[in-house]
């Protein structure tokens, strides 16, 4: 099974590369191949300075080691001193455009073998959007794709997954939500290798099918300096975000990884402000009030 979940995630690194690069239209993504100092390694496609994405990362790594990481055995402390594997593909990106947002999207499986034992194993993932500038539109068709993705899964599935989403990207010191969410799940084996497998796959493939529309729908939006500037100081949420509560940076940053493809995430420009607050009515404010709040958006 591990040898399928490679090739698939491979695949789907190839698949999401080709459709921001025609996106774009001017900058293809620079491969970077490397190896993990205790086994295994991984492929980092980056693309930067492009005409509609200013920064933008498709990570693939296939890792393992002897000791798994504090950021995954918060709940299982005694796979602590365990040898593991971990396959994944981890995407962000920064557009130029603070029309478009930013967005991410990760998935992955971990395996955990300990003597005489079966292997212990499980899947992660999910993406979640963050915009500047809020169009409901865009954030209907978001949440609708995640739905799709999760609605042969179970009628349950994406109202447990939207509710963890919301509730993992979110700055607890800052009392707000990072973006518009998502879907997020964890520690996933409750149905089976094969059913759990399709599952993530069904994320995976649903994150264009989510993406792209909302990309070449906003590329296009006339942006001034006003607008530039409050999208570098939300990227410093994201920054803090991923610093200070990420568990796939910090499992990458624990295990020994590459920590350029590791924080790759991080955006190329950012401001930070000392407490600033929008005026009210502006477009900036509606942000706040309208989008970044509780809410069901299908």
């Amino acid at each position: 099974m591990l040898h399928s979940i490679k090739t698939y995630l491979q695949e789907l690194q190839h698949r999401i590369c080709q459709c921001i690069e025609e996106e774009d239209g001017k900058e293809t993504f620079r491969e970077d191949t490397w190896t993990h100092n205790s086994g295994g390694g991984g492929v980092t496609r980056t693309l930067a300075e492009g005409k509609v994405i200013e920064k933008g990362g498709v990570n693939f790594s296939h890792v393992q080691g002897i000791q798994l990481p504090s950021a995954a055995t918060i709940k299982r402390p005694e796979l602590a001193n365990s040898h593991f594997q971990a396959l994944g593909v981890s995407v962000v990106f920064h557009p130029r455009n603070p029309y478009v947002p930013t967005t991410h999207m990760n998935v992955r499986c971990i395996v955990v073998e300990q003597a005489g034992k079966d292997p212990i194993w499980w899947f992660g993932g999910g993406f979640d959007l963050t915009p500047y500038y809020g169009f409901v539109e865009d954030c209907v068709h978001w949440h609708r794709t995640a739905k799709k993705a999760c609605d042969p899964f179970g009628a349950d599935v994406y109202t447990k997954y939207k509710k963890w989403c919301d509730e993992y990207f979110f700055l607890t010191h800052r009392q707000e939500p990072r973006g518009i969410g998502g879907i997020f799940f964890d520690d996933l084996n409750e149905w089976g290798m094969d059913r759990c497998f399709d599952f993530m796959r069904s994320v995976g493939d649903h994150f264009i099918d989510a993406y792209q529309p909302i990309l070449a729908r906003r590329k296009h939006c006339a942006f001034g300096q006003q607008e530039r500037d409050f999208q570098a100081y939300r990227r410093g949420r994201y920054v803090e975000f991923n610093l200070l509560y990420d568990r796939g940076t910090l499992f990458g940053l624990q295990s020994g990884g590459r920590t350029e493809s590791i924080l790759m995430s991080l955006p190329p420009h950012v401001d930070w402000k000392y407490d600033w607050h929008p005026a009210k009515g502006t477009p900036e404010a509606v942000l706040y009030d309208e989008f970044f709040i509780k809410r069901e958006w299908v």
